[in-house]
């Protein structure tokens, strides 16, 4: 199983347009510094590929991927489609740069296909220009392509909506909820797994709680992608990009007494973290909680990271 790193930056990217915060301020400055939108490429067979989460700037991302560029003919493309972690917009936007496509498949969990078909009438805006195929993604595992050499499925990790599904009649109106506050299907983390060797991937670029299932899924895995937001859980307060903590925000912190990173250390799986806030120290490469990881046996994902399993 052949997987590419697009992205490792939390929502707005690194630098964010609009900010000038240490971390932004030191992107600018240092371009290896900069960090795109958390996103991966999934090679599903010999030539079709899945973006997981289709980030604002998926473009850039095709276009600077040799393996997700067009050809061999003036309109071939070999990305398939997008599977969705949830609905926030920084993980869904892309889909609508698409629309030159031909056609392509979206797998979502029933209630971000609501949300997205609902609320933001994704079907309707792009039914003039393309062909998409919404695919439900579920909790058993299934192929991602007919006869294909990879299975994927969802573990439910968070109920957390996107502000613009906030409500609860919000939700309904869009289809996409059952009428109640707590479905954990807003936010899944996905799993990957070959079928010829066995071997797994998990990749949580969001989450709010540390269930039973996931700890169960964390431990089956040859590879945990884990949500890397904030260090620790007080890091939006003291920066002042919130009123929350971090798990308040719904994103558990890397260190501290709840942290992930005690959860991970020590685990046969390769551990990596994505999603950095602008505001999160493992942005400055030269940072000593870079040290810290290392000690732990983590690391930090990189933009344009392959990864083979």
């Amino acid at each position: 199983m052949l997987l590419q790193v697009l992205g490792t930056a939390a929502g707005g990217g690194l630098p964010q347009w609009n900010c000038a915060c240490p971390g932004c301020a030191g992107a600018s400055a240092h371009p290896h510094r900069r960090r795109r939108h958390a996103s991966l490429a999934l090679r599903a067979d010999e030539d079709r590929w899945y973006l997981v989460n289709a980030t604002p700037d998926i473009g850039d991302r095709i276009e600077d991927s040799p393996a997700l560029r067009p050809g061999p003919g003036a309109r071939d493309t070999p990305v398939a489609g997008v599977i969705l972690t949830d609905a926030e917009l920084d993980h869904t936007l892309g889909i609508a740069r698409l629309r030159e496509a031909s056609g392509f498949d979206v797998l979502a969990t029933r209630p971000v296909h609501g949300a997205l078909t609902g609320l933001m009438r994704l079907h309707d805006i792009l039914a003039p220009y393309t062909r998409v195929e919404w695919r439900e993604l579920g909790g058993e595992p299934e192929p991602l392509t007919k006869g294909g050499a990879v299975e994927i499925d969802a573990v439910p990790v968070s109920p957390k909506r996107p502000c613009y599904a906030a409500t609860v009649e919000a939700a309904n109106g869009a289809g996409g909820a059952d009428g109640t506050d707590d479905d954990p299907a807003w936010v899944v983390a996905l799993r990957l797994r070959e079928t010829a060797t066995g071997r797994s991937l998990l990749y949580a670029p969001a989450l709010a709680r540390w269930t039973d299932t996931f700890q169960d899924a964390v431990e089956a895995a040859d590879c945990v992608i884990l949500d890397g937001t904030f260090w620790d859980d007080d890091e939006p307060l003291r920066t002042g990009i919130s009123d929350r903590t971090a798990t308040g925000m719904g994103h558990l912190p890397i260190a501290g007494p709840g942290g992930t990173a005690r959860r991970l250390s020590g685990l046969r799986a390769r551990c990596l973290y994505t999603h950095l806030n602008d505001t999160n120290p493992l942005c400055d490469p030269d940072a000593p909680q870079h040290t810290l990881l290392g000690e732990w046996g983590l690391e930090v994902a990189a933009d344009r990271m392959v990864i083979e399993l």
